[in-house]
């Protein structure tokens, strides 16, 4: 596709194919558009690799994190759980959440975890509200061991970001979503990979094994979740289109 942008006649212009349409240059239209290109090459450029949270990195877009923190602040769950753990900055991330609310703890899954990561997460200030489980995220050993840390009655919201395959996804949601409470969510990151397929560092195969398409037959499947996103997030500034199944019943 072929982006156009005149700032003397404040337009935008796309051109696919044969089809042609032009919009407001100011127009959300345009923002989308511009958007969802400025996603793509700041993913392909790994800018979204140069952010930490207390030192560690974290993963992922500042927009996305920003809108995680007003979710969790509304919802204010008693128990977090993460499946990918990597360094260990988003696990900070709730965690500090969780301080500042005077509520809540952090569970993070993940088939291997770095003893430098256990380390530096058990020396952090922090550390008495994160608990960690070395497993793969399906596995029966991992969903039996988070089971077993959330007491009942208490509110629970999951956070999927370990192997982003389509199966992979698919059966985390079936294995978690099971502990989410209503009002709360099950976030399926990164379903961005689809948009994702034809950039430099991308895969063909993304255009269908995604994140992303794991979360819509999931929702065609799980009547007792909703498509509920944060309002803000209808434009193309998230690596998580989609991702957000708020449970209802």
């Amino acid at each position: 596709m072929k982006i156009i942008i005149d700032t003397a006649a404040r337009s935008l212009t796309t051109i696919d194919g044969e089809a042609q349409r032009t919009c407001d240059l100011y127009s959300r239209e345009a923002f989308d558009t511009v958007s969802l290109e400025w996603v793509r090459l700041g993913w392909s450029l790994g800018y979204y690799q140069t952010f930490t949270w207390c030192g560690h990195p974290v993963l992922q877009l500042p927009d996305d994190l920003i809108r995680l923190q007003e979710v969790i602040c509304r919802v204010r769950p008693d128990v977090i759980i993460e499946t990918g753990v990597f360094r260990g900055g988003s696990l900070l991330f709730y965690a500090t959440l969780c301080q500042a609310m005077g509520n809540g703890r952090v569970i993070g899954v993940d088939i291997r975890i770095e003893e430098s990561v256990r380390k530096a997460i058990g020396g952090h200030p922090l550390a008495g509200r994160i608990r960690l489980v070395e497993a793969d995220s399906t596995s029966h050993e991992a969903v039996e061991a988070v089971a077993g840390m959330i007491q009942p009655g208490e509110s629970v919201f999951v956070f999927l970001d370990s192997c982003h395959t389509k199966d992979h996804v698919r059966r985390e949601l079936e294995c978690y979503s099971r502990l989410v409470t209503p009002g709360s969510y099950i976030i399926a990151a990164d379903g961005v990979m689809r948009d994702l397929a034809d950039v430099p560092g991308g895969e063909p195969q993304w255009v269908s094994d995604n994140p992303l398409a794991a979360a819509d037959e999931f929702a065609l499947r799980h009547p007792e979740f909703r498509r509920e996103p944060p309002a803000p997030l209808s434009s193309k500034t998230t690596y998580w289109p989609g991702a957000w199944l708020e449970r209802v019943a």
